[in-house]
């Protein structure tokens, strides 16, 4: 098979910088084959990525050294318009790719630039709309679309250039599990058709399909080979921050033989070795106490629709949020999550119904007694990231309600504690890495000391230690009183640390109860493309209550007593 992809000696460090980025990378891609590249935040990843098509050295300077070549053509002396008929790119920040004033012109947009036939146009715009789920919406502003549609987006512009070699920066960031597996499956398939495919993403699960799986650490290639080989290897999955596969890490965790990948290759183990497992029902015989918290927030038939856009993103939204309570919100793309979660704040007001905010509706409060009340940390930190100085963006909220110079300074101070940010007062909130700037916009929301604190997707685009620390610390301020809502696609994120869960489809409420008793729910959930992780998977086939590695543990080993 020849070679699509070649790196010689490839090591490149950016402009005012003394680290390397890369560092010495060699290795090459094969015509029609998949490669998942994984490692944790500032590994080089997207750098790499920006290697293949001229981004770098061309746009992203610095001392560039070795060369990559692509289908015989040396990259560093092509222009980035001529590598991108070969090379299209989808960018960790997929918004930054998305200019055009409806869906299909953004479509359009590459193929009119490479000339095309206005009737191969045509086909190329109906075939990736379809395939990207975005059919229905080609008149809509990129603008208005929830982040997984604009994500579906950015790759379907990208599909419609038809690259030899497709370059995914974490594509799925932001999509549903269905979404995810679509996206995956299209990969698949576009590998199938010859394309060579190269994928970043921090989920093991994306990997075990890929024919090889490259892991990046510091600017190096530490290992590459079949996906057998390397995401077997906790030690070194460990070392590169990515996380375990649940179902390897159970059967690390309880001494038993074999290496599976996957909930099914588990439960074949068991049944093969003689394992001490059952396949049935979770017991759902424990008992629900009813909830004696008060009631912080509360919406009664509320409906909601976009003045520009004519269906309706809420239909009669019924519930009550208790005090103290750690709730995730979940639901395929464009289900209405964040414009449910916009109106506890006041951001957005209802169509019709009634939203209640410690018994009173929400317009009888002012912006500020609703700041003081109801933080909200958007699902992009840097939609609300604007201050020259970390001080100042933390304190900005405080200072907009006239406290006093040494409330603002105990406040940011005690604000970036609390997220592990101490000394970075007079940093630069933009030359931050992503999961720093999210930590700065949470704590720019505690120093107003709300009650509530509302979260959208705080763990995307986060490798695995980041989106670990992120939850630990939403549990800390959970367990200091604080009301946790979360908004997420992560269903690990939802399976462990909320206590309830709320699902959302087309607009209203599909499963609302305890965690667990959702998470029993695999059809209904995936009716709202909600796959449940792989260990709640496990868990459920071999009858247990667990969610957490821990626990699923403790109850397999309590059997084998």
């Amino acid at each position: 098979m020849s070679i699509a992809v070649s790196f010689e000696d490839l090591t490149f460090t950016y402009r005012a910088t003394e680290k390397p980025a890369l560092e010495n990378i060699r290795g090459h891609l094969e015509e029609g084959q998949w490669v998942a590249l994984m490692g944790q935040s500032g590994a080089g990843k997207s750098t790499l990525c920006c290697c293949l098509n001229g981004l770098v050295p061309r746009f992203f300077r610095g001392d560039y050294q070795g060369r990559v070549m692509v289908k015989g053509q040396e990259v560093a002396r092509r222009t980035v318009a001529e590598m991108s008929r070969t090379v299209g790119i989808v960018f960790q920040d997929f918004e930054a790719q998305l200019f055009s004033t409806n869906v299909e012109l953004e479509m359009a947009f590459g193929p009119e630039n490479q000339n095309l036939p206005r009737a191969e146009i045509g086909r190329r715009i109906e075939r990736y709309l379809r395939l990207v789920g975005l059919e229905n919406l080609r008149r809509r502003e990129p603008a208005t679309l929830s982040g997984g549609q604009k994500q579906r987006l950015a790759i379907g512009s990208v599909l419609a250039l038809e690259p030899e070699i497709l370059v995914l920066d974490e594509p799925t960031t932001d999509l549903d599990p269905r979404g995810r597996e679509e996206v995956l499956a299209l990969a698949a398939n576009l590998r199938k058709g010859g394309r060579t495919i190269l994928v970043v993403d921090h989920e093991p699960e994306t990997a075990i399909d890929a024919d090889a799986v490259w892991l990046l650490r510091e600017g190096r290639v530490v290992a590459e080979g079949a996906p057998s080989t390397i995401l077997t290897d906790l030690p070194l999955l460990e070392s590169c921050g990515i996380k375990p596969p649940p179902p390897l890490e159970l059967f690390q965790s309880l001494g038993w033989p074999g290496k599976p990948l996957t909930p099914d290759a588990a439960v074949e183990l068991m049944k093969r070795e003689g394992l001490k497992g059952r396949e049935g029902a979770p017991s759902s015989s424990q008992p629900v106490h009813p909830d004696t918290r008060d009631v912080v927030l509360k919406t009664e038939g509320l409906r909601y629709a976009y003045p520009s856009y004519p269906v309706e993103a809420l239909r009669g939204i019924d519930l009550s949020i208790r005090r103290g309570e750690f709730v995730a919100i979940l639901g395929q793309n464009g289900s209405g999550k964040t414009t449910l979660a916009k109106h506890f704040n006041g951001l957005l007001r209802p169509t019709s119904g009634t939203v209640w905010l410690e018994g009173k509706p929400t317009p009888a409060y002012t912006h500020g007694d609703m700041a003081r009340r109801v933080g909200y940390v958007f699902q992009n930190p840097d939609h609300q990231i604007f201050a020259r100085t970390v001080h100042d963006e933390v304190g900005f909220g405080l200072k907009m309600l006239g406290a006093s110079p040494k409330i603002i300074s105990d406040r940011v101070a005690e604000a970036l504690s609390v997220v592990e940010l101490r000394g970075y007062e007079q940093k630069v909130p933009f030359a931050l890495t992503k999961g720093e700037r999210q930590r700065v916009a949470v704590a720019s929301v505690l120093a107003v000391q709300p009650h509530v604190l509302i979260l959208d997707e705080p763990t995307t685009g986060l490798d695995y230690g980041q989106q670990r620390r992120t939850m630990e610390m939403l549990k800390r301020l959970n367990g200091q009183g604080h009301t946790i809502i979360i908004i997420t696609h992560s269903m690990w994120v939802a399976a462990e640390y909320a206590e309830r869960t709320i699902a959302i489809k087309d607009g209203q409420v599909l499963l609302d109860g305890p965690t667990r008793l959702v998470f029993q729910e695999e059809g209904l959930l995936a009716e709202a493309s909600l796959r449940i992780p792989s260990l709640v998977q496990l868990s459920n086939r071999l009858g247990c209550r667990s969610l957490t590695l821990r626990g699923l543990t403790e109850e397999l080993r309590e059997r084998a007593r």
